[in-house]
Order: structure tokens, then C-alpha cells, then sequence
């Protein structure tokens, strides 16, 4: 397939670097797991990412929010921790434009569910960019390499990516650990758009996820940020 091809030029496909604990006091349990799956895969003639993570989809019924129902409808796809490992992933999912409305597709580190209340996500937020449906397919696979191979600034802070399907519009999403941390938000904006090369005139919106959880709307009541 085309997109398999695109593996050996897109820089996201890169191996990249394993988890650096050099000058820690100690290394956590966590970091060692990762080390020594880097090194195994590494070993196996792989090319391992710096985090694993977990592809969710969401067939939402609409006009039903109910915090409940929406967490029985997700469901875990499928989970990569290689280059190669999220090419054959990948090229099994459904493009945008063949989905229904309305429907999630969830991109996020393992460990991280895509909700609001999740202990990673509960304090941060999500930057939200709106696109017509002829141009998001685009969009989205940009967004995912540029997660993945881990190019976006402040990288740690971020936990996952959303694909939004909805009958006017797509929309893409950005969540974050820390709403508060505004330099590190801003930097996202700019991350965000230098990677998508958007012009610097999008607007994109912010919502913090407590702000979601209010109102229980995902979209709805957005700060512009510029």
C-alpha cells in the first residue's frame, strides 16, 4: 500500500531515541519497563517509538451524553509500540471520509484512556482544530505521525489525539496533562500548527477538560486562543 511506502520517507517513521534516565536519582518502574522493551524490540531488527500507544474508536449515539454510556462505547482497537508496528495498524483503519457520524477515533499513550476524569488527562485540556471533511483525512495522518514520532514540543505533556466525525465538520483535538501551564499550551498551538503547516491566522480553540466536564460538551463553549 501507498502508506506502507511512505514509512521509509515521512520523518516520523524515524526510530527514535530510547528513554534518557541519564543524571536520575533513580530510574521509575516505568522507565525501566520502556527501556527494556526498546532494547528487545531494538534487538528483534525493529524500530521502537519512544512510548507505546493504543488506537480507540467511538460510535457515539447521538443526542445520548451520558458520561456512562459514552464510556461503554469505547473500544480498544489495537495497540503498536514499533514503526513497523503502526504501519500494519494503520493501514487496517478506516479513512475519515468512509466513517459515520458521529464517530471517535482515539490515538493516546498506553495507560492514558481517552477520558476527561482519567488521572492523566483530569488537570489538562485539549486544543481543537476544525476542518472540512474533504481535508481532515490529511490533517489527521500528519497529526498522528507528528504524536508518534514524538515531534511535538513539550511531547510528555501530551497524552493523545482525536478524530471527530461529525455531519458538518471534522475535528481534530490535541489533549494535554496541564490546562494551567500556559507556556507550555501556547507552545502546543504553535507545535501544532508549524507541523500541520497551518497559516498563523487559524484560529484554534482551547477547552480544559474540568470546563468539558461542567457543561458535558466536548466542542461547545471553546476558548479562542488564536
Amino acid at each position: 500500500m501507498e502508506l506502507a511506502e511512505e514509512a521509509e520517507t515521512k520523518g516520523s517513521a524515524a526510530p527514535i531515541p530510547p528513554p534518557d534516565a541519564t543524571g536520575a536519582a533513580a530510574v521509575t518502574e516505568d522507565d525501566a519497563v520502556e527501556q527494556e522493551r526498546y532494547s528487545r524490540e531494538a534487538k528483534a531488527g525493529l524500530h521502537p517509538l519512544k512510548h507505546k500507544f493504543v488506537f480507540w474508536y467511538t460510535r457515539r449515539t447521538p443526542g445520548l451524553r451520558s458520561q456512562t454510556s459514552y464510556e461503554d462505547n469505547i473500544k480498544k482497537i489495537v495497540e503498536f509500540s514499533t514503526v513497523e508496528g503502526f504501519w500494519v495498524c494503520y493501514c487496517h483503519i478506516a479513512r475519515p471520509s468512509s466513517l459515520p457520524c458521529p464517530t471517535d477515533i482515539h490515538l493516546f499513550r498506553e495507560g492514558i484512556r481517552p477520558l476527561w476524569e482519567d488521572s492523566a488527562n483530569c488537570n489538562g485540556g485539549k486544543w481543537i482544530l476544525r476542518f472540512k471533511k474533504v481535508i481532515s483525512g490529511r490533517f489527521w495522518e500528519d497529526l498522528v505521525l507528528s504524536l508518534i514520532g514524538d515531534q511535538l514540543e513539550f511531547g510528555d505533556n501530551v497524552c493523545g489525539v482525536v478524530l471527530s466525525i461529525r455531519f458538518n465538520e471534522d475535528i481534530l483535538s490535541v489533549w494535554n496533562r496541564n490546562a494551567s501551564d500556559q507556556k507550555a499550551v501556547m507552545a502546543l498551538r504553535d507545535t501544532i500548527k508549524r507541523h500541520l503547516k497551518l497559516p498563523q491566522t487559524y484560529l484554534m480553540e482551547y477547552k480544559p477538560h474540568d470546563a468539558s466536564l461542567r457543561d458535558n460538551s466536548s466542542y461547545r463553549n471553546t476558548w479562542l486562543r488564536g
